[in-house]
């Protein structure tokens, strides 16, 4: 039988902070009423016969607070990278001038920006989930490492004080970041 893996403190803090990374990444699609080129991010396009990022065949920029300019970079990806943006449900519909798509962004409605403080609610949930198992990942861990007398138990619970600690700042973190999150969505 294999020795267990040895406990490793900072693997650990560095996949928690993984998540918290995710979530923000998540939470940058989230449209707020402003213009990010993030909130593309999630859109892949149908091109050359494959499923590619948006940013693989074109260039977005933010001219205006809430305009969105897509600069295809091959002619006939044109309608394609069209096609993307209205499947992706976002909510944004494309005007084209040749190679050029411009896109708009609509007022929110108080009803949409509840919405999207659910969803807000649910990616940071998702974050939460993350940390958690990674937590459980790192007692699983200790608890094998003290079974097989590679640590004592003293050892070992200071150890799972110290993945506690790390998992208690995550979900500070994470709670942060979503009252962030909610306070500009519902900015009116």
């Amino acid at each position: 039988m294999a020795a267990p893996a040895p406990y490793n403190a900072q693997d650990i803090k560095r996949r928690m902070h993984g998540a918290v990374d995710a979530l923000k990444h998540d939470f940058g699609g989230l449209r707020t009423g402003r213009a990010s080129a993030s909130l593309l991010d999630p859109i892949h396009v149908d091109a050359y016969g494959a499923n590619m990022p948006l940013n693989q065949v074109a260039s977005v920029s933010v001219p205006e607070p809430r305009l969105l300019q897509i600069s295809v970079w091959d002619r006939g990806l044109v309608i394609a990278v069209e096609k993307a943006i209205h499947a992706s449900n976002l909510g944004l519909n494309p005007q084209t001038e040749g190679q050029v798509i411009r896109l708009r962004m609509p007022d929110l409605t108080q009803d949409r920006r509840k919405e999207l403080v659910k969803v807000a609610h649910q990616y940071a949930e998702k974050a939460r989930v993350a940390a958690r198992n990674v937590r459980r990942d790192g007692m699983d861990q200790l608890k094998a490492l003290e079974k097989a007398s590679l640590m004592s138990e003293d050892e070992h619970k200071n150890k799972a004080d110290e993945v506690q600690k790390f998992t208690d700042e995550t979900m500070k973190e994470i709670d942060a970041a979503l009252k962030a999150k909610e306070a500009e969505i519902m900015q009116v």
